[in-house]
């Protein structure tokens, strides 16, 4: 979504559930009072919270498919429920609203039931995941994996101070779909072109992790900062994410992180790192 000026108001979730009814994910109650303040005014769209009273699992890896279908009736082969599909199921006696997407770059489903059955879901998966060695994963492991795959964070590597094509999002928009909040403005920043870009580095010292808001230098001076860092498990690398002049957005561009102090030798790199043919989250 976009504000006025062009800028990223939020990234959010968008499934469509039956014809005039969907199911949004949003980044917290700034995103339901924007929507509402853009309602029709004849009453035709209604926004309601359901947060307190919703719960999610996600079920993610090369063996998701295998313990979500073995607990449920609905066919869920890659035939029958594509990527970026979503669809009502019953996993045992656990009614659910199942979206196949992924965060973090592996086949698998975010799981959603009402809070009360929270825990029974958790229970079924997990039970029925230990013989395929289910771990279960934090937020932190959540955001290394997402950082791999390139994936950004409202509020860490992207606000309103961004437009999309600046960030990476591009795809993500139709400017030709209509008149929609930001549109001018959004045709005017595409034609001035980028101001600067995010961009994915990689650190040359893998034992060196960055936290944020670091700065990134180039033929010294500042040139940028750094966003999102992590390191990455599945290819053993250290990743930063950073906001950097357009000038030293170049694949292959020599960078320097400051990290206490310290100057970290760092390469922009082509994204994503971690399957870029997307062979796994669509398997």
């Amino acid at each position: 979504m976009l504000d006025e000026a062009a800028g990223v108001k939020s990234d959010i979730t968008v499934a469509r559930l039956e014809d005039e009814r969907f199911q949004l994910g949003l980044n917290g109650p700034r995103d339901i009072e924007w929507m509402e303040r853009h309602l029709p005014s004849d009453g035709s769209v209604q926004v309601r919270d359901i947060t307190p009273g919703t719960c999610c699992v996600g079920v993610w890896g090369p063996s998701a498919r295998d313990v979500v279908q073995s607990l449920s009736e609905e066919d869920f082969s890659n035939e029958a429920f594509g990527f970026f599909n979503a669809r009502y199921a019953y996993l045992r006696e656990v009614p659910v609203t199942a979206l196949r997407l992924s965060y973090v770059g592996e086949l698998g489903w975010e799981i959603y039931t009402t809070s009360d059955m929270g825990l029974r879901l958790w229970d079924l998966l997990w039970e029925t995941g230990q013989p395929y060695g289910m771990v279960a994963g934090g937020r932190a492991a959540f955001n290394a994996l997402r950082i791999e795959k390139g994936y950004r964070a409202w509020g860490t590597d992207m606000t309103a101070e961004h437009d999309p094509y600046e960030a990476g999002l591009g795809f993500a928009v139709k400017a030709d779909k209509g008149d929609f909040v930001g549109h001018e403005a959004l045709l005017k920043r595409k034609e001035a072109g980028p101001r600067r870009r995010l961009v994915c580095t990689v650190l040359d010292d893998p034992n060196v992790v960055v936290m944020g808001y670091e700065p990134v230098w180039a033929d010294g001076r500042p040139v940028g900062y750094v966003t999102s860092a992590d390191f990455g498990y599945t290819i053993g690398r250290s990743i930063a994410y950073a906001w950097v002049l357009l000038e030293h957005a170049g694949v292959g561009t020599r960078l320097e992180i400051e990290y206490f102090g310290e100057r970290q030798a760092a390469t922009v790199a082509e994204e994503p790192l971690f399957d870029p043919a997307m062979k796994r989250m669509r398997a």
